[in-house]
Formats: C-alpha cells, structure tokens, sequence
C-alpha cells in the first residue's frame, strides 16, 4: 500500500523529499520504496513509471 502511494505521488511530480515530508517518512525511505516499486515492475526510472502509470489510467 505505502509502495502504490509512493508510486502515485511520484507520477504527480512530487520529489523524494516532498512525499516524505507528506508522509512523515524519512527520504531514504522513500528511495527503499521505490526502488521496490521499480523492481516489482520491471522498470528503471521515475519516467518509466510517469508513463507506466499514465498508460493505465482511465480516460
């Protein structure tokens, strides 16, 4: 849950240090999630999942 949040305010343009003043978390692990999300979907950059996630929204 905490790595689709991540994801969702990744693909909104929001930097490492802005989710996890949101969030109340530390940067780091915000990187730790992410680099999850990357794995688990196969992808290697914040552009990757910017499009990923914009492919399989709804219009």
């Amino acid at each position: 849950a905490q790595q689709l949040l991540v994801a969702r305010m990744v693909a909104e343009g929001a930097t490492n240090r802005e989710i996890a003043a949101r969030l109340a978390l530390s940067p780091r692990t915000i990187d730790h999630h992410l680099r999850g999300v990357f794995t688990r979907l196969g992808i290697r950059s914040r552009i990757d999942l910017v499009r990923l996630i914009a492919d399989s929204e709804v219009p």
